[in-house]
């Protein structure tokens, strides 16, 4: 499947709009809000001085709600991407707004001001839902239709505080509907736990992972879904097909393949080691791979080349100090064999005497 433009031969004027818009922050909103974003920003485009647009003219173009348009421009600032500037001794709703650019914004929040944009996020939610905001939201079908799953995953109805909880999640850490959907199916049908403040710790471990829409979740659950296989196959051939390995074993296996490099083929290598150890662990596994690490061995067939068994050092002096094949003579060798001054007959005669 491919895009692509149809050459006109009339030009009436284009919009572009910045992709940064597009991929992470359209997901994220109500049609309508991108609705009343694109027509706001087609009008500072267009910068026409004799042209007349204010909330009223917009809510009628597009023909919804001027709570809605007002609404809009609420969410977008709570975004961070536009700035409303009030005009004096007028309504409090007649102002102007002025869009950000989004590829400066993106500069200075992920390389000017990193180390602010970290404190910002480490630090408590700015939005607190209200039960004006909840009442409203059920009105945005994609938040309504978020609910109506929520409530089918968790069986039973959410009460109005959970409502708001998961709606000043939305806003605070920019997820989409779905993923907050996906992080009750992920707490409550694989990790058993049916606590909103579970479900919250994984909402906002994605969030530090940059997982906004379902399409990051997506990626992330099949990098995932195929380190869990490596980890399986791992633990199998160490001769625990039964459990899954601990944190702390995860961590050490993740070395392996994120920083150390070592392919699978490689790892199930070294595991084969394990039959000559009784207690066969990853740490053991661990130990074999930092010494080939260190040899620089990254392929099955350099394991042979540069790992051949060394020749104990008691074997090498035994074999330099002697000829091969000679034989270490003993004090049963030096000292006179007392038979050897006897001769056949006398011996003989020794022999009757003692039977007699």
């Amino acid at each position: 499947m491919s895009f692509f433009l149809e050459v006109t031969d009339m030009d009436f004027g284009d919009t572009p709009v910045e992709n940064i818009f597009i991929n992470d922050y359209m997901p994220m909103a109500d049609g309508t809000y991108v609705k009343v974003y694109l027509l706001g920003y087609k009008y500072a485009k267009d910068n026409d001085e004799n042209l007349c647009v204010n909330n009223e003219s917009i809510s009628r173009h597009l023909n919804i709600a001027l709570y809605d348009v007002l609404r809009a421009w609420d969410f977008w600032e709570q975004k961070g991407i536009i700035v409303k500037h009030k005009k004096e001794d007028t309504d409090e709703y007649d102002y102007k707004v002025e869009f950000l650019n989004l590829k400066q914004l993106y500069i200075k929040n992920n390389y000017v001001l990193k180390t602010q944009a970290n404190a910002t996020k480490n630090s408590s939610p700015v939005y607190t839902c209200t039960t004006e905001d909840l009442v409203e939201s059920n009105k945005i079908p994609s938040i309504n239709e978020m609910f109506s799953s929520i409530d089918y995953i968790v069986r039973r109805q959410l009460v109005p505080n959970e409502k708001r909880k998961i709606l000043e999640w939305l806003y605070n850490y920019n997820m989409s509907p779905g993923v907050i959907v996906k992080a009750f199916f992920y707490s409550i049908e694989q990790k058993g736990k049916r606590n909103i403040n579970y479900v919250e710790g994984i909402v906002r471990n994605w969030y530090d992972m940059g997982i906004t829409n379902l399409d990051m979740l997506e990626k992330h659950s099949k990098t995932q879904d195929e380190r869990f296989y490596s980890y399986v196959r791992i633990m199998k051939s160490l001769g625990f097909g039964g459990r899954t390995p601990s944190e702390a074993e995860k961590k050490v296996i993740d070395k392996w393949f994120d920083d150390w490099k070592f392919t699978m083929e490689v790892i199930l290598k070294a595991c084969e080691n394990t039959k000559k150890t009784a207690n066969p662990s990853v740490n053991y596994i661990d130990g074999i791979l930092s010494k080939w690490k260190e040899k620089g061995i990254a392929t099955v067939e350099e394991i042979a080349e540069k790992d051949k068994p060394q020749t104990p050092a008691y074997q090498k002096s035994n074999s330099a100090g002697s000829p091969r094949g000679s034989k270490v003579k003993t004090r049963f060798h030096t000292s006179e064999q007392r038979t050897a001054k006897y001769t056949p007959e006398e011996l003989e005669a020794i022999a009757r005497k003692r039977r007699g």
